[in-house]
């Protein structure tokens, strides 16, 4: 099936330089020659997918658009059947945020396919479900209306790259009950997406509850503000990059396929105001990996401040993402390498947790 393709802002310039170089044909000159839309490597296609808070208006999407591309992530397509609204930057705007619509719904309605068939994602980026919380849906459905969604979507690419949300906290009047019911929907995703990712079509934890606050980071409770759409785009750079790094089969320009990975954490010590802390990133694939990089999102406002075996790069919320020293990047299928660090925390922040997720990198063909 052909894939249909958005216009990038970098195309919009070639009619004009077609007419420059009509001009000037007569006069002898001639222009270098310049990529076309048919001739230029075929961008990754991202999907971001959910409720109002990914696109009414969704203004995270601008501000992770907009540091994508100044990072240097250019040949990137965001994709959806919904266009961009006004969030005062230019930004790739198509989306699949439907304002009100459940997770639930949208899996027993079968909306999905649709939308996957006119857009062809290679990475869907879903923060879904805040409306199912709200309608006091338990767990166990959302996550098999998760379930359906992904098989959905494997359909449509069997090597689709997930990025699923622990959403962000939420505490509208009226619903006394959904602080503690998205608190209880994020502690099961990381073993959902466990049990449901595969070496093929593997699914990243990302976690936008901690550290965001519904006081500061939303206008109403619920739907983020400024700050918060910081927050929000600040946590999916670091596991998109990654992605965009590994590669998808669609980019023939990139490295080969990643393989999967797991990651884990343990607490070595403790002491008032931190402790130290170990991550262990195991390759579980059946194919070598040339590099790794993990991403701990310390738990009750704890921060790394010192890493070994390791290269230490924290964002501004706290998230912090590790790559491999130079001589622990190569693993070998079911080997593992680990990374120790020291993190500073509040005094009241109890035992130390942090949520871990990792992605490696397979040799270049």
């Amino acid at each position: 099936m052909p894939r249909t393709r958005h216009a990038s802002p970098r195309l919009r310039i070639l009619p004009v330089l077609g007419l420059l170089a009509t001009l000037l044909l007569p006069l002898g000159l001639t222009l270098a020659p310049v990529a076309t839309a048919a001739t230029a490597a075929n961008p990754v296609r991202v999907m971001p997918l959910g409720d109002s808070i990914t696109g009414s208006p969704g203004c995270w999407r601008a501000v992770l658009w907009n540091r994508l591309v100044n990072g240097g992530y250019r040949d990137i397509d965001f994709v959806g059947t919904l266009p961009a609204q006004d969030c005062g930057q230019a930004h790739d705007g198509d989306n699949e945020g439907h304002g009100g619509e459940l997770a639930t719904n949208a899996a027993d309605r079968n909306l999905l396919p649709g939308r996957l068939a006119a857009t062809r994602p290679d990475i869907v980026v879903m923060h879904f479900g805040t409306n199912d919380v709200w309608s006091g849906i338990a767990p166990d459905r959302i996550l098999a209306a998760y379930t359906k969604l992904v098989t959905q979507m494997r359909a449509s690419n069997p090597d689709m790259r997930i990025l699923v949300a622990q959403l962000i906290p939420m505490n509208p009047g009226g619903c006394a009950a959904c602080a503690q019911r998205i608190v209880d929907l994020n502690a099961r995703i990381p073993g959902w997406a466990r049990a449901t990712g595969t070496e093929r079509s593997p699914i990243t934890v990302v976690d936008q509850w901690t550290g965001f606050s519904t006081a500061t980071d939303t206008y109403d409770g619920v739907h983020p503000d400024a700050s918060g759409d910081d927050k929000i785009a600040a946590r999916w750079y670091p596991a998109l990059t990654a992605a965009l790094d590994a590669g998808v089969p669609q980019d023939p320009g990139g490295p080969g396929e990643p393989a999967a990975c797991t990651a884990s954490f343990r607490a070595v010590s403790t002491w008032q105001g931190g402790y130290q802390g170990e991550v262990t990133v195991t390759n579980t694939s059946g194919s070598a990996a040339s590099s790794w990089a993990a991403t701990v999102v310390p738990a009750n406002g704890a921060r790394l401040t010192q890493v070994w075996n390791g290269a230490l790069t924290t964002a501004a919320d706290g998230t912090a993402t590790v790559t491999n020293a130079a001589w622990n990047g190569a693993l070998a299928p079911g080997a593992s390498a680990s990374f120790g660090f020291v993190a500073t925390a509040p005094g009241a922040a109890g035992a130390p947790a942090a949520t871990v997720t990792c992605t490696t990198k397979a040799p270049a063909a």
